[in-house]
């Protein structure tokens, strides 16, 4: 099934960073994580960029599969503006030359959480990486460095919280192992500031929340992903537990705005929130998807609630990135849902 990033999205991405734009023009990114969800967006609006704006912007792509990603990417893998960097995240050869920007999008990756990495490797290929991505960033005289970090730094969201501040003093269990991307990625906002401290390198970490669009993959363990995969089969959506965990999607074009923004305006050594404040039940998105589908699908409830009270929500605060540099959710998240299913059809 194809995902599609169709002409409006890349249209309103470049309409809201045309400076940034401007201002990269001749520059080389380096970027980790360039293949997947996230790099796939920033990749192809580059590429958009450069094309509707007539800036040179060209970036050098870390992947452990260069001959995967061309297959699958065939458009962004063969253009002249885009390079692949054959290695993995913990222990690339660093190459040659230098590069203003250098953008560590590079995690564990989706399907190897989906099929329950080990913990211990997980913290070690998220520490390492960002290590390692640090590293680079002082041999190669970067001076811009962007870390996207997670929202499980903070562990599970409090009760009487409705939206988790960047200065919110939590974190989580440390003797709780599947917590092994909260862990890791604190460690990697704290390798961040002490690079960043030391080399002076101007770096910033974007701390992301849950995200929708075309790319997002649909069969592993993002719920949204899932959702939509159901309704195109013909349904019916099935939320695996009881519907009621609470979460907030941003869409992935608004992401790179979000992104490209704090990598290009972000205060150096900043910590911002990326996401929604628009806040669903996962039952309240089954239902979404359902009721934007292209066609009429039912949605079934699997699971029944859980014995404890406590409440599963997992929603940022975004008044620091509102009022420091500008951002909002720009596209609703019912737009969102209309948006990823005209994606991926026919065009």
């Amino acid at each position: 099934m194809k995902h599609a990033v169709r002409r409006e999205d890349l249209d309103h991405i470049v309409q809201h960073t045309e400076q940034l734009w401007r201002e990269l023009s001749g520059e080389r990114l380096f970027i980790t994580g360039g293949t997947g969800f996230f790099g796939r967006w920033v990749l192809e609006s580059l590429l958009h960029a450069n094309r509707s704006l007539g800036v040179q912007v060209s970036a050098l792509v870390l992947t452990r599969d260069p001959d995967g990603f061309s297959r699958e990417m065939p458009g962004l893998a063969t253009n002249p503006a885009i390079a692949l960097h054959h290695g993995d995240l913990t222990d690339f050869t660093f190459p040659d030359g230098t590069f203003s920007h250098v953008l560590h999008m590079g995690t564990t990756s989706s399907t190897a959480t989906f099929n329950n990495e080990e913990p211990l490797a997980k913290f070690a290929n998220i520490v390492h990486g960002t290590e390692r991505a640090l590293e680079f960033a002082v041999r190669c005289r970067t001076v811009r460095f962007l870390h996207t970090s997670s929202g499980a730094v903070y562990g599970r969201q409090p009760d009487d919280i409705a939206f988790l501040p960047e200065e919110f003093p939590v974190a989580p269990d440390p003797t709780v192992t599947a917590a092994a991307v909260g862990h890791s990625k604190r460690v990697a906002e704290f390798l961040t500031a002490a690079y960043a401290e030391k080399y002076g390198i101007q770096a910033t970490n974007a701390r992301c929340f849950s995200f929708i669009g075309p790319h997002l993959p649909l069969d592993l363990h993002y719920a949204a992903g899932n959702f939509i995969r159901d309704a195109l089969a013909g349904g019916p959506i099935v939320v695996r537990g009881d519907g009621a965990p609470q979460r907030s999607y941003l869409y992935a074009a608004d992401l790179v705005i979000w992104l490209l923004t704090i990598m290009g305006r972000g205060t150096p050594g900043r910590v911002y929130n990326v996401g929604s404040e628009e806040d669903v039940t996962i039952g309240e998105l089954a239902g979404r998807v359902a009721r934007l589908a292209p066609a009429p699908v039912e949605v079934t409830i699997a699971g029944s609630s859980p014995a404890s009270p406590m409440r599963d929500r997992y929603v940022p605060s975004t008044a620091r990135a509102r009022r420091e540099l500008g951002l909002e959710t720009l596209i609703s998240l019912d737009d969102a849902i209309a948006r990823t299913f005209r994606s991926l059809q026919p065009q």
